[in-house]
């Protein structure tokens, strides 16, 4: 049944169906998982802000224990997105070699080799992308604004609206000088901000860039 798959005139269509079929499903399983994070660091946002605004008394440290949540939020959502590109890459190598040759054989196959690159990949299935680059596209998608609203936030609650100390002081934590903390934050910002626009090639197979490259290169 192996060899002959792909040369048979009946049942091979119906299990591509199947297979296409089930991964589509388990992807968007994943995407489901990835939202349901994000929305956990919208609505954790929300909560943070509506108490540090609720009274002139209220701690700014509150704002920086936000974006130390929302940071673990990133780094679970990151995690979550090489899985679900597992999955995505396979559902786009299917498209593009079985779905659209079908549909249009006059353009050829775009990669020759589709076969025995899935036929490996469901032998030894792994992530295609590193953890730095799953970090870099939920910052581009979701994250990087959220960590800007949350910036903007401790910055007018520290230096517009600085309570009975003016800033820098008003910014100190502890034992902690205001400068310092200012520094730690203006640091993390820049960190994040390298990581999400840093020149590279990205390994995601996906359907909204305009070139998708070498997410299967590795795989011979």
């Amino acid at each position: 049944m192996g060899r002959g798959f792909f040369e048979e005139s009946s049942a091979p269509g119906s299990a591509m169906a199947h297979l296409y079929r089930g991964e589509i499903h388990r992807m968007k399983l994943w995407r489901e998982r990835l939202d349901r994070t994000s929305n956990w660091a919208v609505t954790l946002i929300a909560a943070i802000l509506t108490y540090a605004f609720s009274g002139a008394s209220r701690p700014h440290p509150v704002i920086l224990v936000g974006v130390v949540m929302v940071t673990v939020f990133l780094v679970i959502e990151a995690r979550r997105y090489r899985g679900y590109d597992m999955w995505r890459s396979r559902v786009r190598m299917l498209q593009r070699n079985v779905f659209a040759y079908s549909l249009d054989p006059s353009q050829g196959i775009e990669d020759p080799d589709w076969r025995p690159r899935l036929s490996k990949d469901y032998r030894e299935p792994r992530t295609k992308i590193s953890y730095e680059e799953a970090i870099a596209h939920r910052l581009r998608r979701v994250y990087l604004p959220l960590f800007t609203v949350l910036l903007a936030a401790w910055l007018f609650r520290t230096v517009v609206t600085p309570g009975t100390q003016p800033w820098p002081a008003s910014a100190s934590i502890g034992m902690m000088s205001g400068m310092l903390v200012t520094g730690v934050v203006a640091t993390f910002y820049l960190v994040l901000v390298a990581i999400t626009f840093r020149p590279r090639v990205w390994q995601a197979t996906g359907e909204l860039r305009r070139s998708d490259v070498g997410a299967w290169d590795d795989i011979e």
